[in-house]
């Protein structure tokens, strides 16, 4: 009986774990875009409805395999910081996120930026405007 209370215990402490790292997570999403339209980023390229629009985005972008975080960019692309930063695990991500969005724009964020930026603020006003939007990866923009 003992044994079987320790496998209940490890099994309900790692439901928790995978519940807050959700939760961490979609926190990201919010705080990013509470950051936009409550004016700490300063003033905004789009229409408050954009970011309203791209927080959706957001929040399903975080159920992607391999994304530890994701952000609502200031200039309207979706920020992400993997898991698992090899190039396979990010082709992945790329490709689904560009599959599910076609007309979105991702971005990765390294560990390393993310821990430079510190703050959402900051997080926030990085540029996608180095990354391939996916209009342009799938074909459907000029290049």
């Amino acid at each position: 009986m003992n044994r079987a209370w320790r496998v209940l215990a490890r099994s309900v402490a790692a439901l928790l774990l995978v519940v807050s790292n959700a939760h961490a997570a979609t926190d990201s999403c919010e705080r990013s875009r509470d950051a936009l339209l409550g004016g700490l980023a300063g003033e905004l390229p789009q229409a408050p409805q954009s970011y309203r629009q791209l927080f959706s985005t957001c929040l399903a972008v975080i159920d992607m395999a391999n994304i530890k975080d994701a952000y609502v960019l200031k200039d309207g692309g979706i920020g992400v910081v993997a898991r698992n930063e090899s190039v396979t695990a990010t082709a992945t991500a790329l490709s689904e996120f560009c599959r599910r969005f076609p007309r979105a724009t991702f971005r990765f964020i390294s560990q390393a930026e993310q821990a430079r930026s510190a703050t959402v603020v900051r997080i926030v006003g990085i540029s996608s405007g180095s990354s391939t939007s996916c209009r342009k990866i799938r074909g459907l923009a000029a290049n």
